[in-house]
């Protein structure tokens, strides 16, 4: 439902859905713009040409585009994140109490439901939206990264950390060792989690089995998970169930095995490949051979269950790029991937802290420039073949950098 109107000489535009408010406020070519989920929680934002969206945790990822065009980004959190949130917070209050004055016209009464994410919205001030954050940092250890399309996925901690965890290029589960939740561990966590999402459950789209290779865990125990995601959440009506896992560790389940989880819900699997190299990925410290990801991804579709495969871009840099490339449309080519599918490129993001950079340091590898990634992935692209009747995979880039949960 839309509802127009206007308000101190700029034109209001209310959309207003089963899952969030958004309050567009236009004057002069210039546009303020925010969404509110329904437990009332800022979600995203727009000021003066950037745009802000806040996760559970109450950091906020900026993105906008220089003069030149420039695609650019940041993150915000503490003071900085909550002035964003005033921000909107003040727009939207005005613009209530307009309402309630009758000083801003609309074209329409606001619906109840509307009425309450107002008021749950205007609510949820800088106290709020900071215990609200302590809240998340109770129920979850950090959510590393997801796969673009679970962002907005409910994301179950059954495991923590990463399995293996050698990878020299990720920093995102360092800091903590991997384990897996004893079963009624992991349903007071799924509880907890549903009760502090709360009506903003409808805001999200999916269940994200997590953290980095959920997997990973024994065919038991797994399905123990999955009974008791069944138990707490409709997991039909969230869109099913989705999962990270390392090619090496993906060959100790068989075809029967995810055609029983498919049968549960599972509906895709994410692998980082990385790339079909095998000595790219022994300098990665990557485990495993490229046709362990090959034969996972078999066994998945096998049983009923689509992967998303992940290539990382300018890993290596000059010195594997022709393999890199070569190897990688050999691998994907022979996956028998379909229009179920996706495949990720990713491009190489590097940090100081690395061990990537450190180790490229010494073997005085030559980085690629960000044309050459882009490249890089078009080579890939030029290379690869589907049959006919299967159809083509999604294929789309992951910039990690833009990730926020």
């Amino acid at each position: 439902m839309v509802i127009l109107g206007v308000w101190e000489g700029r034109r209001v535009t209310l959309s207003i859905k089963s899952n969030c408010l958004t309050v567009s406020l236009e004057q002069g070519g210039q546009a303020e713009v925010f969404s509110y989920e329904n437990a009332g929680r800022l979600w995203t934002a727009l000021f003066d040409q950037k745009s802000y969206r806040r996760g559970l945790d109450g950091k906020l990822v900026a993105k906008w585009l220089t003069p030149q065009g420039k695609r650019q980004r940041g993150w915000l959190e503490g003071v900085e994140a909550l002035q964003i949130e005033s921000r909107a917070g003040q727009s939207l209050s005005r613009l209530w109490d307009a309402l309630q004055a009758g000083t801003a016209r609309l074209d329409a009464d606001l619906p109840p439901e509307a009425r309450l994410v107002f008021e749950r919205a205007l609510a949820f001030d800088a106290r709020t939206s900071q215990a609200d954050a302590a809240n998340y940092r109770r129920i979850y250890k950090p959510v590393g990264i997801l796969p673009p399309d679970q962002y907005m996925a409910v994301v179950l901690q059954a495991t923590e950390g990463c399995s293996f965890n050698t990878c020299t290029f990720c920093t995102f589960y360092k800091d903590r060792p991997f384990r897996i939740k004893l079963p009624d561990e992991f349903k007071a966590h799924a509880e907890a989690v549903r009760g502090f999402i709360g009506e903003g459950l409808s805001l999200r789209r999916t269940i994200f089995l997590g953290d980095a290779n959920a997997l990973v865990t024994s065919m038991s125990r797994l399905l123990s998970f999955v009974d008791i995601v069944h138990q707490v959440y409709d997991v039909e009506k969230l869109g099913g169930i989705f999962a990270f896992l390392d090619g090496f560790s993906g060959e100790r389940k068989t075809s029967a095995d995810y055609r029983l989880l498919a049968e549960r819900g599972l509906k895709r699997v994410y692998l980082g490949m990385e790339s079909g190299n095998a000595d790219l990925l022994r300098f990665l410290k990557k485990p495993g051979q490229p046709d362990d990801v090959v034969n996972a991804v078999r066994a998945m579709k096998a049983g009923g269950v689509a992967v998303g495969v992940i290539v990382l871009l300018g890993a290596g840099g000059k010195r594997y790029a022709a393999d890199h490339v070569r190897d990688t449309v050999a691998a994907i080519n022979a996956m028998g991937l379909d229009l179920d599918d996706i495949i990720y490129f990713s491009e190489l993001v590097v940090s100081e802290d690395m061990q990537y950079v450190r180790l490229a340091y010494q073997a005085n590898l030559e980085p690629l420039t960000a044309e050459e990634r882009d490249a890089q992935g078009e080579l890939i692209l030029q290379g690869l073949k589907f049959s006919e009747c299967g159809g083509t995979p999604h294929i789309s880039r992951y910039d990690i950098r833009e990730f926020v949960y």
